[in-house]
């Protein structure tokens, strides 16, 4: 895991050459179709020498969650073990493998008129407003979301307006699952 454009890669296809392994791509970006541009994907040539999966499985204008990555990443895995081979996970996508390694909270998926009602409100008033009105329904949320982090603040007002329950309320007494495999980190 790293930032974009740091060898990544190229260490997860030196290791691929070494162990008997498949590579598994863990970025937010590499999953669509044609955004080859900032996201530092391996080209055609080495991905037809080496796959890799979970890259150039969606379009654009579709919605991939963690949660979304965290079940087709489980299935690769499995796939991969169940062929005797050691999956080797690289990328950027911090949150994939937080989901991977530590689990998800149980929330409820977004709500894309929800959302679009909570940044209307916040063109109107501003994201200093909306972190301090999350202030007020959710004050543990908002200590621990930067007043800038406007996706953040959007998703702590958004899961209370679809459940009428916080977003510290709700991640308190969910049950992670967490990751059921060995893990040796580089």
């Amino acid at each position: 895991m790293g930032p974009t454009a740091t060898g990544k890669t190229d260490l997860a296809i030196y290791l691929h050459k070494k162990i008997n392994s498949e590579i598994i791509s863990v970025d937010s970006a590499m999953v669509y179709r044609g955004l080859d541009i900032g996201t530092a994907k391996p080209n055609k040539e080495l991905l037809e020498k080496i796959p890799h999966r979970l890259i150039d499985i969606c379009d654009p204008v579709e919605t991939y969650s963690a949660a979304r990555f965290q079940q087709d990443a489980y299935l690769a895995i499995n796939e991969i073990y169940d062929k005797g081979k050691i999956p080797i996970l690289v990328g950027g996508t911090g949150l994939y493998f937080r989901a991977l390694e530590y689990g998800l909270d149980k929330l409820p998926e977004a709500n894309y008129l929800v959302r679009a009602k909570i940044e209307e409100e916040a063109e109107t008033e501003g994201w200093k407003y909306m972190h301090s009105k999350l202030g007020k329904i959710d004050a543990k949320s908002a200590a621990r979301i930067n007043q800038n982090d406007t996706q953040r603040i959007q998703r702590a007002l958004e899961i209370f307006e679809i459940t009428g329950r916080t977003l510290s309320e709700l991640t308190e007494k969910s049950k992670k699952k967490s990751f059921p495999f060995a893990i040796k980190k580089i």
